[in-house]
């Protein structure tokens, strides 16, 4: 069910297990190879979400005991897109559940001189135009990456509705500033927290998600 007041957006359930997962990786005492497994957790569950949502056909097959099972398969490919550098450390868990996915990358850094984001590089799979994408950055703030990042799918022939964004958390002005750019694309999130602080950080949020996976 999409959340509301929230169109084309997924939260994961609010279990008490999905809670708890969450209380360890924003704690600031967490060590790092403990920010890694329970994020990698997370990771998981959304990846598993976002696929909950992708489009299937009818699909049966023979099962050992002479029967037919009617089932379901999906309808077309996936790829994984991911922005760098954060992004990155969400391919695995994509991996995990996708066997042999296609992965690309899109780098955005904010340009010093406007404070806007700019791109500097990008490596996408060149039949992406006919596949799904799951676009991966663990945290939506202002938005500005993954808007400039959704622009270079579409840019490339991606049609929006084929496009699925998973962050682990996001917050309401995210959310809005993204889909005014991009309406049509479905955010898969595991948490909307209540706001940006004066730095643009999340809040309560986590911190830095990259140098707590990949430095601290």
């Amino acid at each position: 069910m999409t959340t509301q007041p929230f169109k084309n957006v997924y939260l994961l359930p609010q279990t008490n297990q999905l809670t708890g997962l969450y209380t360890i990786i924003r704690d600031k005492n967490t060590t790092r190879p403990d920010f890694i497994f329970y994020s990698d957790r997370i990771i998981r569950l959304l990846v598993e979400e976002g696929l909950n949502h992708m489009p299937v056909v009818d699909k049966t097959v023979a099962t050992h005991t002479g029967e037919d099972f009617h089932g379901v398969g999906f309808e077309g490919k996936i790829c994984g897109v991911s922005i760098v550098r954060a992004g990155e450390s969400m391919e695995q868990g994509l991996r995990e559940v996708c066997r042999s996915v296609r992965i690309g990358k899109i780098l955005i850094q904010r340009d010093e001189e406007t404070a806007l984001p700019k791109l500097y590089y990008e490596k996408l799979p060149e039949d992406i135009d006919n596949r799904y994408v799951f676009l991966l950055d663990p945290m939506l703030a202002t938005g500005g990456s993954a808007i400039m990042a959704t622009d270079v799918l579409i840019k490339r022939g991606v049609k929006p509705e084929r496009i699925y964004f998973l962050n682990l958390i996001g917050c309401k002005e995210g959310i809005e500033n993204y889909h005014r750019a991009h309406p049509d694309v479905k955010i898969v999130t595991g948490c909307i927290d209540r706001g940006l602080n004066e730095q643009r950080y999340l809040v309560p949020g986590l911190g830095d998600f990259g140098d707590r996976y990949y430095c601290i």
